[in-house]
């Protein structure tokens, strides 16, 4: 008798994790025998647990903090575009190899979907691997510069060499006067969940006086409302927010795990049962 394909999300912490409510929530729609579990995993133990997935009958994990480098070296093969990204967030079992994806790039994709970014300057907030996927996302999509802002410019600026974009690194001192310039803001730190660092102060003043065709995406989900975003509608710009990558990232692996493509036209059903589990208990 065939086993229900199972998957799962690994990490430490991991019980806050929302991936088990929007794969069990497709799952149910398409009406799959299947589940999707969270796995606590220390990173003192992470190989052995990856090792186990096929034994497990897993038909394989995301991966969040702290494992999405790490896991890396416990893969029998990296996808390409993972590789570049430096990062993996899915590991599928495929033939009892393990291979390893990064569909944080698709959440991006997705949830830049209806923007036009073709000739429009972005300006990246961060050096880290969410910033890396956003940049990995603008890979080919014909924008113009990308300015990557980061305390270390040069870093900045090597995040963005492994792609076709137009990479310019930005010390963080030069933040405001950057946003000024540019038609899309992509936050990808998590700067400004609260105002912390002076993001506050200083880069919501200049999205309250920006251009209306200017769009925000602030890639923190853990509050949909962050200051940043309060800001950009207020001022009545485009706000896109967290969630948008969230499930974006999550249908792509949902592929990847169960053969069948999420059903993605229940997605403003999904959206208010994700709210109110986040309202409910705070990541």
């Amino acid at each position: 008798m065939m086993q229900p394909p199972s998957a799962g999300v690994i990490g430490w912490p991991v019980a806050h994790s929302k991936s088990p409510l929007i794969h069990r929530f497709w799952l149910g729609k398409l009406g799959l025998d299947g589940d999707y579990s969270r796995f606590p995993v220390h990173p003192d133990r992470l190989g052995d647990a990856v090792r186990a997935l096929p034994v497990l009958g897993l038909r394989g994990v995301n991966v969040t903090v702290p494992h999405k480098v790490a896991v890396m070296a416990h893969l029998d093969r990296v996808d390409a575009l993972a590789a570049k990204v430096r990062a993996v967030n899915t590991v599928v079992v495929e033939d009892g190899a393990l291979i390893g994806y990064n569909s944080d790039v698709a959440g991006v994709v997705a949830a830049l979907s209806g923007v036009n970014l073709a000739g429009v300057s972005i300006v990246v907030i961060g050096a880290g691997g969410a910033a890396r996927a956003a940049v990995a996302a603008l890979d080919g999509s014909r924008a113009g510069e990308v300015l990557v802002v980061a305390r270390d410019a040069d870093k900045a600026l090597a995040l963005t060499r492994p792609f076709d974009v137009v990479g310019v690194g930005v010390p963080f001192a030069r933040l405001a006067d950057t946003i000024a310039s540019v038609e899309v803001v992509i936050n990808a730190s998590p700067l400004g969940m609260s105002g912390q660092c002076g993001f506050a102060s200083e880069v919501l003043a200049v999205v309250g006086w920006c251009e209306a065709e200017m769009t925000v995406f602030d890639m923190v989900y853990a509050s949909l409302e962050t200051p940043l975003l309060a800001a950009a509608r207020a001022r009545g710009l485009r706000a896109i927010d967290g969630l948008s990558m969230l499930i974006g990232q999550a249908a792509a692996s949902f592929a990847l795990f169960f053969g069948a493509p999420a059903p993605r036209e229940h997605d403003a059903e999904l959206r208010v049962l994700l709210t109110a589990a986040l309202a409910a208990k705070p990541l």
